[in-house]
């Protein structure tokens, strides 16, 4: 078993999934030139990134990733799209991202699962849970016959289900807080040095909660 990976950009790699999934990763880097594929392996993950889903001239390769995104939830591909993948997931599949008028959402943020999730076979048990935010794109309207599965205050689309193998979430579950701090530190929010404390505080509690979701998907994958 194999999942392909699509990687934006070399600061917005695997994280901790690299140790969490069980199944080998491809990963495919096409900010270096390499070709999307037309279809992904048995599992496909897409990773964040500084660009909006809709900068297709930023980031070249977006409308192919878009397109494999969208024949992988069709072909019932087990797909998992984080922060900018949620987003072109969304956008593949007929949902809306734009700005966020809220601004910001950065660092240690709480998300809550709504009732859906309790089924779910990746957030099942997670209630509320405190995950790694770094973006200002929102998935404001989701893809007709999504599931909601967690919430947030300042935004309320965290992460959904489309279909029963693919999921999107708007957090990071891959981000380790050495990697946060490094966003932080390339582009520094207000109150960076506060946010990245409160990222490394709270290490234990981000593994707990998102490597059995990082298995669970591993999991689908392997068919089990």
């Amino acid at each position: 078993m194999r999942i392909t990976v699509i990687e934006h950009e070399a600061e917005a790699g695997l994280g901790y999934l690299a140790g969490w999934l069980g199944p080998a990763c491809d990963v495919v880097r096409p900010y270096r030139g390499e070709e999307v594929p037309e279809r992904a392996a048995d599992g496909l993950v897409v990773l964040g990134g500084e660009a909006a889903a809709w900068e297709d001239e930023r980031c070249p390769w977006l409308p192919a990733t878009r397109e494999l995104l969208r024949r992988s939830v069709l072909d019932g591909t087990p797909t998992l799209g984080i922060c900018l993948g949620a987003q072109l997931m969304t956008m593949a599949c007929g949902g809306t991202v734009e700005r966020g008028g809220e601004g910001l959402e950065v660092g240690l943020c709480e998300v809550t699962a709504l009732p859906e999730a309790a089924s779910d076979r990746l957030m099942a048990g997670i209630g509320t849970a405190v995950a790694i935010q770094y973006h200002q794109d929102v998935m404001s309207r989701l893809p007709d016959g999504a599931v909601p599965l967690m919430t947030g205050s300042r935004y309320p689309n965290q992460a959904y289900r489309l279909g029963e193998r693919a999921w999107a979430v708007q957090f990071h579950p891959e981000a380790t807080p050495d990697i946060f701090a490094s966003w932080a530190g390339s582009s520094p929010p207000e109150g960076a040095e506060e946010l990245v404390a409160a990222v490394r505080a709270a290490e234990d509690k981000l593994v707990s909660v998102w490597r059995p979701m990082a298995e669970a998907f591993a999991s689908v994958v392997r068919g089990a």
